[in-house]
This record gives structure tokens, C-alpha cells and sequence, in this order.
């Protein structure tokens, strides 16, 4: 049996069953109070992710492992996220440390509450994917592409453009998810492009042909590799990853010539929340992810494109150079997100 004992002065005096309980508890209440304080020393940051934890947390662990740093992690819609760093900064609460955005969009919205980043940090990527004003530092990348099943379509009908995909041969057969922030930055970018008009239209036009609505690039994916439609605008990574899982599946990557909208590239984007008094080890979450092992996560694991120049894609995703990708300024994308959502829902395909 175990005796628990209390002090008294100098002298061990044995306790009674009710005493020793109560003691007990005591005693696990002030370690639990110690362990909560040493959690909250300062070796932890707060990190809101509009990027899924499927795609993300693998590598926070990591960071965790080496670095003795805690992430706590609020996980959610990158708008959603955006907004909500927006009403705690004006109100004086910094919750968040660091933002992690699906694309450089969101941080437009944020640019008053997002700290400088410093200069060693942004050198790690080319200036084409970071932030003019050093606020935001791109972390992977994503390219808009159009998945086909290989058994139902000839690559010879595929189309050269997005703006050929609103054609009848495609009625009832193109996976949209419209109410994705993806397909939004896609269009957001359009808007610059190729102005507001030209981006109605196409959108009005995609709606015309019945196309099948979807609630992300997951489930478009696995919808053409059933044959269930025979192709659907998704970012390039999703349909890598289906094929490490099952190499037998019938959906392949097409890709749009050069420049056109339909293949916009697109960039997860991380900050710092200005106001945060853990801007260090913020940074130094972010220099992770943009470090060595950082990098090849994003390129062998989720089959992103790596930002840091000389980092190799993975095996079987084709290398790219980023102004090829049609010549749009990272910074144009900033803003705009709300009238997007506007010209997607007055089309019909929000859902």
C-alpha cells in the first residue's frame, strides 16, 4: 500500500485515507498547474492554416521534433482565417503568430496586420513568389491544370484553352468546385488577366454546359478517375497524389498551352502577424518550411512545386519555371476575393 505523507514542521505524521485523497489531489492539481505554465513558456506559437491538416500537419510534427517549439493550430477556411486575424488585430488581441494561406490573395486583406518578414527569410525564393513590401513569403506551389480519364478522352480533343472548355462537346461531363479557394484565386486571376467582362462571360458560359458541381479538387479527382465526368479543373497535385495511391487509376494531367489562364500557378503564401512578441520563433517556423526538408516534403509528399531555387520536383511531376506560367504579378492577386465570390455565385456555380 502506498502512504502519502505531509509535513508538519520537521515531522513525518501518516495520514488517513480521506486526508491522503485530498492531498492527492492537491498535489496532482499543482503539477498539472506546472506543466500547463512550462507549456506556455514562450516555446509555442499559434498558427492559423487555411491548408488542410492533411497536407500541412505532417510537417509541422517535424518542426516540432526538432525544434522544441509547439504549433498550436487552428485550422480553417483561408477567408474565413483572414477575417478573423483581421477582428482580433483591430481588437487588440493578437491570437495568431503566423497565417498560412492557400494563395497570396487573403494576405492582400491582411496587409496592415502582417509583420515585415526579414530580408534572409525572403531571399530563400525568387522575387516572383514573395511579397513586393516583404510581408508574405511563398512556401509551395500549385498549378491550375485540367485532369482527364485517360479511357473516355482522346488527348487530341483535349482543349488548348480554358476558354475552349465552355464548348457543347463538353456539356455535363467538366467537375467544377466553385465554392474551393482555388478555383477562386483561378478566377480571381483571370479577372486581372483578361479583365471582369471576358471572366463573366467564361463563368457564364461554363454554367451553360451543365457542368458538375464538386466540393473540392479531392473529389474531382476520384470522379474522372471513376469516368463519372470525364474531366475537371483542379490543381495539378491532387491527381499525383491519386496516382501514388493507385498507379492503375485512368486520370491524367492536361495542361494548357502557355499563358493561358487555365493554368494559372498559384502559391501557398506564410506571414507573421504583426504584434505578435514570438515574431522569432514564427520566423523560424517559416525558415523551416523553406528549409532543405521543408522543401522536399512539399515536392515528394504532397507533389507540390518547391519555391527555393535547386530544389528537385518529384520524380514523375514535370519541372516548370514559373514565368512560363503565364506572366501574372503575384501582388495583382492581392484584394478582389470578395467580388470573385460575387461573379462565381451570380453564375450559378458557388456550390
Amino acid at each position: 500500500m502506498l502512504d502519502i505523507f505531509w509535513m508538519d514542521g520537521p515531522t513525518l505524521v501518516g495520514m488517513s485515507t480521506h486526508r491522503r485523497l485530498l492531498s492527492l489531489a492537491f498535489c496532482i492539481t499543482i503539477a498539472l498547474a506546472a506543466s500547463a505554465c512550462s507549456g506556455d513558456d514562450g516555446d509555442s506559437i499559434t498558427l492559423y492554416s487555411g491548408r488542410g491538416a492533411g497536407l500541412i500537419q505532417p510537417i509541422i510534427d517535424r518542426f516540432e521534433d526538432e525544434s522544441g517549439i509547439n504549433v498550436n493550430v487552428k485550422y480553417g477556411n483561408t477567408a474565413d482565417l483572414a477575417l478573423l486575424i483581421s477582428e482580433e488585430s483591430a481588437a487588440g488581441r493578437i491570437e495568431a503568430d503566423v497565417y498560412l494561406s492557400q494563395s497570396p490573395g487573403a494576405m492582400g486583406f491582411l496587409d496592415d496586420d502582417l509583420a515585415q518578414l526579414p530580408p534572409a527569410t525572403l531571399d530563400l525564393v525568387a522575387p516572383t513568389t514573395r511579397d513586393d513590401d516583404g510581408r508574405w513569403v511563398g512556401i509551395s506551389g500549385r498549378q491550375r491544370v485540367l485532369v482527364y480519364n485517360s479511357d473516355a478522352v482522346d488527348p487530341a480533343d483535349l482543349p488548348d484553352s480554358v476558354f475552349d472548355l465552355v464548348d457543347e462537346r463538353w456539356r455535363g461531363q467538366v467537375g467544377v468546385a466553385g465554392g474551393n479557394g482555388s478555383f477562386q484565386d483561378f478566377v480571381t486571376a483571370m479577372r486581372f488577366t483578361e479583365g471582369e467582362d471576358v471572366t463573366a462571360k467564361w463563368l457564364n458560359d461554363l454554367e451553360s454546359i451543365d457542368p458538375v458541381a464538386y466540393p473540392n479538387n479531392n473529389s474531382i479527382v476520384a470522379a474522372v478517375g471513376r469516368g463519372e465526368v470525364e474531366v475537371g479543373l483542379v490543381n495539378h497535385y491532387y491527381n499525383y497524389r491519386a496516382l501514388a495511391e493507385d498507379p492503375g487509376v485512368a486520370s491524367v494531367n492536361h495542361l494548357f498551352v502557355a499563358g493561358d489562364p487555365g493554368g494559372t500557378l498559384i502559391v501557398t503564401a506564410a506571414a507573421i502577424i504583426d504584434g505578435t512578441d514570438k515574431a522569432d520563433f514564427a520566423n523560424e517556423f517559416i525558415t523551416f518550411l523553406l528549409s532543405p526538408e521543408g522543401q522536399q516534403y512539399f515536392a515528394e509528399e504532397t507533389f507540390e512545386y518547391p519555391l527555393v531555387p535547386g530544389t528537385p520536383t518529384a520524380g514523375n511531376v514535370p519541372e516548370i519555371e514559373f514565368d512560363d506560367v503565364g506572366s501574372l504579378d503575384l501582388d495583382e492577386l492581392e484584394g478582389g476575393l470578395a467580388r470573385t465570390r460575387e461573379l462565381i455565385a451570380d453564375a450559378g456555380l458557388e456550390s
